[in-house]
């Protein structure tokens, strides 16, 4: 990777740890966020929920901006309920919860999404039980919905917003970008809108690579014309972006 340009797009704050990695691999990370986190329209179903946790017999964050912004509205309200389990979609967001002092996490170890939480046993059976799903403002249906269809009752609760920058991708429109990194279909498209006319050209002619099936189908419909789908994580996409320039 040394020498390469990569342009890293997860929200400000959440890039370290694979801008590190592309350092330590001879690359140059460039940031350019291409989603910011706000709170959410209303907060009020947040402290809602936040001062009933204990009707509930899960909890689910889908995200770590999830964990985040969820476990900030519900310290400063009370503690978290001895006997709550809470989920996941994969280790991020259980390290997230872990730092809040949730330590009881359902999690998937391989793929990290709504699938391969549902996969898990333990979700198998949820008859009687009562669930809240903490997410951003829009989300896909899938989790509720079959938690729903295997007889839990499901609330879905925001805890924060996705909006896009107000600023542009400079770093595309000069070009001088090797390689974009995406961690959500939302942010990519986002970056399109950023980007400008000569942005987007630069940016379908640069390798995009995306740690899931749905972020490489959207990159394709946009009309990139090379995506690299990787394994999940930050280990896996900078094993990926390794991967792509050893070949050359």
């Amino acid at each position: 990777m040394k020498g390469r340009r990569i342009l890293l797009t997860r929200p400000a704050g959440q890039n370290e740890r694979l801008a590190d990695l592309v350092r330590a691999a001879g690359g140059e990370p460039v940031e350019v966020p291409a989603i910011e986190i706000g709170p959410p329209d209303d907060p009020r179903p947040l402290r809602a929920a936040a001062d009933r946790l204990e009707d509930y017999d899960l909890a689910v964050f889908v995200s770590p901006n999830a964990v985040d912004q969820a476990m900030a509205a519900i310290r400063s309200r009370r503690e978290w309920p001895v006997g709550l389990r809470a989920a996941t979609v994969g280790p991020a967001s259980a390290q997230a919860l872990a730092r809040h002092g949730v330590r009881d996490v359902l999690a998937p170890s391989d793929r990290f999404d709504s699938e391969a939480l549902l996969a898990l046993p333990a979700l198998a059976d949820v008859r009687g039980r009562r669930v809240v799903i903490f997410r951003g403002d829009v989300g896909r249906e899938l989790l509720g919905d079959t938690l729903r269809e295997r007889g839990a009752t499901v609330e879905y609760v925001a805890c924060y917003r996705r909006l896009r920058p107000a600023a542009g991708a400079g770093a595309l429109e000069h070009g001088g970008i090797d390689a974009v990194v995406v961690t959500s279909s939302e942010g990519l498209r986002n970056l399109f809108e950023m980007a400008g006319a000569a942005g987007r050209a630069r940016l379908q002619r640069t390798p995009v690579f995306a740690p899931h099936a749905r972020i490489a189908e959207t990159a394709r419909a946009l009309g990139c014309a090379q995506v690299i789908e990787t394994a999940p994580g930050d280990a896996g996409l900078a094993a990926a972006l390794g991967a792509f320039w050893a070949k050359m």
